[in-house]
């Protein structure tokens, strides 16, 4: 079997969907993965009344999801080995209103042990994306042994 850097994109993307699919939380939120490359990352999520709090704008819990589910993504992908967020922090911008959040995600930079990924998050109504949260996290490398 080929390495993910050596998969064709399509094969790259199935395989970060079957694993998006064995998150149960992902699932059942519905978020949806439209890009991933090595260090890239598209997750999306439409909103729906599950999803928001008491005023109407999604809840910073699934906002917050959205970004170290991204991170990780971005650095497992960029490191090509099993991580976990080893921190994360996130600003919110401004409420997450509209249709659906895109959540895109980098690795910035790309070492042995650990990834520093960066993410911006965008609350979209029709052709309209804004941005409502920025995030920056460490993503490490699972010892072999835990």
């Amino acid at each position: 079997m080929a390495s993910p850097a050596q998969a064709s994109p399509e094969k790259f993307l199935a395989m970060g969907r079957q694993v998006l699919a064995s998150q149960p939380f992902s699932v059942l939120i519905g978020a949806e993965m439209h890009a991933l490359s090595p260090g890239i990352i598209d997750l999306q999520l439409p909103v729906t009344d599950k999803v928001k709090q008491q005023d109407g704008f999604v809840h910073g819990g699934v906002v917050s999801y959205l970004a170290d589910n991204a991170l990780t993504f971005a650095g497992g992908t960029a490191m090509q080995v099993p991580v976990v967020t080893a921190e994360f922090k996130i600003n919110y911008v401004r409420p997450a209103i509209g249709e659906r959040l895109i959540a895109r995600a980098k690795a910035v930079h790309v070492g042995k042990s650990q990834a520093v990924c960066a993410c911006e998050i965008f609350a979209v109504t029709g052709a309209e994306e804004k941005l409502c949260a920025i995030a920056q996290g460490t993503i490490a490398r699972l010892p072999s042994n835990p």
